[in-house]
């Protein structure tokens, strides 16, 4: 055994990184293209405790978010939407490294997203390839957004 084994670095299961608070996120007057073209990828410094998605009170439409690129664009994965005229209540508590966002309509939305950091590095997300229900899902850095997490 290794003279320093006791010197594990936190992960996903380290319980004491999601009980204190996070240390703070946040970029304003983001903006998510129009749908059909290119996405917007938040990626965030390190494993988050929570965000929060914030549209601007002047936008119009619906704001497509999903945890990756293939969920964005309904590819094996799932996103969720949040309508621009109303704020997105309560932070999601979820431990996710990046957030992907396009506009659901022909029009660009504007939105700030703030987000509670823990010390985990992002790399402790990485998920491998694998087939889920005869479906070739992508591995990286994230959740992939579909059945199942990672």
């Amino acid at each position: 055994m290794p003279a320093d084994s006791w010197k594990l670095r936190p992960g996903l299961q380290n319980v004491g990184s999601f009980q204190v608070s996070g240390r703070p996120f946040a970029s304003g007057s983001c903006l998510a293209p129009a749908t059909g073209s290119a996405s917007l990828v938040v990626r965030f410094p390190s494993v988050t405790k929570w965000f929060q998605i914030e549209p601007l009170a002047a936008s119009q439409g619906h704001l497509r978010v999903a945890f990756s690129q293939n969920g964005l664009h309904g590819k094996g994965g799932s996103h969720f939407i949040v309508h621009a005229s109303s704020s997105f209540r309560g932070p999601l508590d979820l431990k996710i490294s990046e957030l992907w966002f396009m506009s659901n309509s022909a029009t660009a939305i504007t939105f700030d997203i703030v987000a509670g950091l823990t010390n985990i590095p992002t790399a402790r997300l990485d998920t491998d390839d694998r087939t889920l229900g005869g479906t070739m899902e992508a591995g990286g850095p994230n959740w992939s957004g579909s059945v199942g997490v990672g």
